[in-house]
């Protein structure tokens, strides 16, 4: 490579040094937090809003994002696909849909009867899940959880 030139991602796997898990773990942390306020603060569209950061936040292509979520960003890492392909809002989704699972609870949350049951029930299948693809980070050796499996993806250190 020459001077001056920019080297870009091959979107090899296994080119990529597995994530720190430290890092993700404060990054999906920091998303959590940040949905969460917007759920609280704009009730009843907040929730809304919040589930559709939890599933899109991968795919966005703002400057300061960069196909990255926002806690991503502040832990320097980013998506990179496995096959080369680009990443965009579907990939997001297949990304992080099982992220978005408790989300859906807070949707109901302003809604009499319905929140008593719905709420914790989303809130359960949330955590389990949360569970699974925690084991799955610690034990893949490219870290990947199933969300990256389903969605071509593995985390990477900027």
């Amino acid at each position: 490579m020459t001077e001056g030139e920019q080297e870009i991602p091959s979107g090899d796997a296994t080119a990529t040094k597995k994530a720190d898990l430290g890092r993700r773990a404060v990054a999906v942390i920091i998303d959590g937090l940040l949905a969460g306020v917007v759920s609280i603060l704009l009730v009843g569209v907040g929730g809304l809003i919040a589930l559709a950061y939890m599933l899109l936040r991968d795919g966005f292509d703002f400057e300061f994002m960069r196909f990255r979520s926002l806690g991503k960003a502040v832990m320097k890492l980013h998506v990179e696909s496995t096959v080369g392909a680009p990443l965009d809002l579907l990939t997001s989704v297949k990304r992080n849909w099982v992220f978005a699972v408790g989300w859906v609870g807070a949707i109901f949350a302003p809604f009499p009867f319905l929140n008593i049951l719905l709420v914790p029930l989303f809130g359960f299948a949330a955590l389990v899940i949360g569970v699974i693809e925690l084991f799955l980070v610690i034990s893949d050796a490219e870290g990947r959880r199933f969300g990256d499996k389903l969605a071509g993806t593995i985390v990477a250190e900027d």
